[in-house]
């Protein structure tokens, strides 16, 4: 993929994308990875949670629709900001619904998503391994029991290289 420049250079409007699935899908190392090959910023969609929302997935609890409104809202109004603003951004985001995902784009055309896509055996290995983030292990089944599976993004298997993640975007984007 190219530079930063080259993706302004190569589309008049700015491009968003949205990395998603459910947690220890890698949607933080995929986004920063995807990020850093664009020349753009990236942002962690798990830092605009509410400091109630963090303490029930800590505890095992899935979050309700209510607990996610003000959390979709803020990442909305950081996608629409980007694209005012004619700038270039890939966010990490559950996004498990389709509503979510219609919320977090709105009525921007130039959001894209990328879903990594991953099995529970994956997941749960994943979220017992990794340390310092609040949702864990507890989480996996609830995660898959509210996931719908998008139709309109880039379904990618999570259990790939990054680098290939990487460049399977890079190409479908034409990055």
């Amino acid at each position: 993929m190219g530079n930063g420049c080259g993706l302004a250079q190569r589309y008049a409007a700015p491009v968003v994308i949205v990395v998603m699935g459910p947690a220890g899908a890698g949607k933080t190392t995929i986004g920063q990875a995807i990020s850093a090959a664009l020349g753009v910023r990236f942002v962690e969609g798990d830092e605009y949670h509410t400091v109630a929302a963090i303490t029930k997935m800590r505890a095992g609890t899935p979050l309700t629709d209510a607990d996610r409104r003000p959390w979709l809202a803020s990442l909305h109004e950081i996608i629409a900001t980007a694209v005012e603003r004619r700038e270039h951004l890939v966010v990490a985001c559950s996004a498990l619904h389709q509503r979510y995902r219609d919320t977090l784009r709105g009525d921007l055309r130039h959001v894209r998503f990328v879903y990594l896509q991953a099995g529970e055996a994956t997941l749960r290995h994943r979220l017992s391994s990794r340390t310092g983030h609040f949702a864990g292990p507890a989480l996996v089944k609830s995660q898959l029991a509210e996931l719908e599976e998008p139709i309109d993004a880039l379904t990618l298997d999570a259990t790939r290289a990054v680098a290939d993640i990487v460049s399977a975007v890079g190409h479908e984007f034409g990055l």
